[in-house]
């Protein structure tokens, strides 16, 4: 008995122990799974962390190549209400469609633009980092952006105003000109974008139906081709210090013609916008005390001239790449402070006169 009780009591043990045994093995079999599974959770993690930064990254980049800072060239719709003191709600949300409008065309030919010079685009110091010269965009996609933008502006602008939808359509109709044979064609080429100033402008006013003066239509284009000249300049001069011309028509420049041609601009950008703030006598402004606005406007286009300046350039800054900077209107006034606060006086000034003669405290 004590021998069977002996041989019930070593099988109960063997028992216990291969139960144990299993109970471990099944407990080391659990704790893998669970590492594995954290393992896999981790790399789906790190995984999907790596997609969503390269969708961000994607998306940036397609943003970027609309080039959404030239979309300050565009403010000047809203010039329409602003220099006829009719700063209505209406008014002004006439101009922000207009704004929206043109910054969906002019990101359609940004995007054209890019891709029939993207080889051009490539040898530039400055725009090879641009998002289809870089290979972040591809030429197919850009093309399609182009077509939506340049298409919904267009039935967008129609619906609003004809006369809007027209004024988009000559815009559109400029731009194709340009990338096709103006932009190579000296002269013409700076004549064709001061047009293109005009047309915004003419934009803005076809959308809150708001008549400009002559004088203002005129000051905008002479301004617009002095920023013209002064891209060209700032691209002629970045091409001699690396050697080479990103731009054909570059090769029928020179410095001081280009010097003579600004003298002339800025000349007639003074005294068409020291006529139009002479007020309704000459058929301008509809108070003379925008001339008190005139200091804003010399002092803005001196310092812009400054900026140019190779002496000024190279004292700045020894970056030969700072040279072509003043071919980026939009970035030399958001990044200059003395220029950007001339701009705010000038806005704050001509919001005390529109205030002022709301009033009738002035006439």
């Amino acid at each position: 008995m004590i021998k069977a009780f002996s041989i019930q009591r070593g099988l109960f043990s063997n028992t216990q122990l291969s139960v144990m045994e299993k109970s471990v093995n099944i407990m080391s079999l659990l704790k893998r799974w669970k590492k594995s599974k954290l393992g896999a959770d981790q790399v789906a993690s790190s995984e999907l962390a790596l997609s969503e930064g390269q969708n961000k990254n994607l998306f940036l980049a397609h943003f970027k190549a609309l080039r959404p800072r030239q979309w300050t060239k565009n403010l000047i719709v809203f010039a329409a209400p602003l220099f006829a003191f009719e700063l209505t709600l209406q008014a002004c949300l006439g101009s922000l469609l207009a704004f929206l409008m043109f910054c969906f065309t002019s990101s359609s030919f940004y995007l054209i633009n890019d891709v029939v010079d993207v080889e051009a685009d490539r040898r530039h110091p400055v725009k090879r980092k641009r998002p289809i010269a870089s290979g972040l965009v591809s030429i197919p996609t850009a093309l399609g952006m182009s077509m939506i933008l340049l298409s919904s502006a267009l039935i967008v602008g129609w619906w609003r105003a004809p006369r809007l939808g027209l004024t988009i359509l000559l815009y559109a109709l400029l731009q194709i000109a340009y990338n096709l044979r103006l932009k190579r064609t000296v002269i013409l080429d700076v004549v064709a974008i001061a047009i293109g100033f005009v047309l915004r402008a003419c934009g803005g006013a076809a959308a809150t139906n708001i008549v400009l003066s002559p004088w203002f239509l005129l000051c905008t284009a002479m301004l617009a081709l002095f920023l013209g000249i002064e891209k060209r300049k700032a691209e002629l001069r970045l091409s001699e210090i690396k050697g080479s011309k990103s731009r054909a028509v570059l090769h029928r420049y020179s410095l001081p013609l280009l010097s003579r041609m600004e003298g002339v601009a800025t000349n007639g950008t003074v005294l068409t916008y020291a006529l139009w703030s002479s007020g309704p006598i000459v058929h301008g402004a509809s108070t003379p005390w925008m001339m008190l606005t005139l200091p804003f406007v010399l002092y803005g286009i001196f310092r812009y001239q400054l900026l140019s300046d190779p002496d000024e350039i190279a004292r700045k800054s020894s970056d030969t790449e700072k040279g072509g900077q003043t071919e980026r209107p939009e970035e030399v006034l958001l990044s200059d402070r003395p220029l950007l606060l001339a701009v705010l006086g000038w806005v704050v000034l001509t919001f005390c006169i529109l205030l002022l003669k709301s009033y009738g405290w002035i006439t």
